[in-house]
């Protein structure tokens, strides 16, 4: 039987475009042998599946994309959408392949799972990683996460054999307010830690902070505000990753150990 539950299943067109683009420019993803892509927990459509292979079909024209949905009915539907290259299936935090896929030992190089977990028990949230970090290929990538509705807010963990490797949030600048509304669609590993004393509510409160004091650069455009900010954070010692070609796509990642749970 699958593992896990069925969940809302509610997805909408372009609204996982964000973490998209930071799979598609990921080294476990370019540079993979067999580009093989699982999208666990796609919804009541196959929208966000097919957005995704696109995506990544721009990178590596030879990947393969496979859904996976714990609720029959959703397979179902989603199958009268299954193209070359992109197919479907009924599992769970299992990841199963197709019987021809498991005979030859292929493994994904990436597995997606996005607005899963949030809606499970925190406690439930390392026995869900564990099942499928399991099933990557070496040196494959899971990446977690949950956005809000429209896709303008999102944040994710990426976890490897080795555990988990870093945090990154990503937000709309242009519509923008304050950082920290982030903390509305944490991971399920993070959004109860968001209080005093954890890390995590520290780097939003100095997220939050930089943003303000930057707030004279908006007039030129929130791109240059915000990554004025991100310069801030790291100048303050929170050890941010990357340069400016994802901060100005509204991204700032760093390492796990630098919000994990205390």
């Amino acid at each position: 039987m699958p593992i896990g539950a069925v969940t809302r299943g509610t997805t909408g067109t372009n609204r996982l475009r964000r973490v998209d683009r930071w799979i598609a420019a990921h080294p476990a993803f370019r540079r993979a042998a067999d580009p093989l892509v699982v999208d666990l927990g796609y919804g009541a459509s196959a929208t966000t599946t097919l957005e995704l292979y696109h995506r990544l079909a721009k990178v590596r024209p030879d990947v393969e994309l496979v859904g996976i949905e714990i609720e029959p009915s959703r397979v179902r539907l989603a199958n009268e959408s299954a193209r070359p290259g992109v197919s479907f299936r009924l599992g769970g935090f299992e990841v199963p392949l197709s019987p021809a896929d498991e005979r030859a030992g292929r493994r994904p190089a990436v597995i997606r799972a996005f607005n899963v977990l949030r809606q499970y028990d925190e406690a439930q949230v390392a026995d869900a990683w564990a099942l499928m970090v399991a099933r990557l290929a070496p040196d494959g990538l899971l990446v977690e996460g949950t956005c809000n509705e429209i896709g303008r807010v999102a944040s994710w963990i990426d976890v490897t054999a080795d555990g988990p490797q870093s945090f990154t949030a990503c937000l709309h600048l242009a519509s923008l307010e304050s950082p920290s509304i982030v903390a509305e669609r944490l991971p399920k590993a993070l959004i109860h830690r968001n209080v005093e004393g954890e890390r995590i509510h520290d780097f939003l409160v100095d997220l939050d902070r930089h943003w303000r004091y930057n707030a004279g650069l908006g007039v030129y455009s929130a791109v240059q505000r915000w990554v004025a900010t991100v310069e801030a954070m790291r100048a303050g010692g929170w050890p941010v990753r990357g340069g400016r070609t994802r901060w100005r796509l509204g991204e700032i990642t760093v390492p796990w150990a630098a919000v994990a749970p205390l």
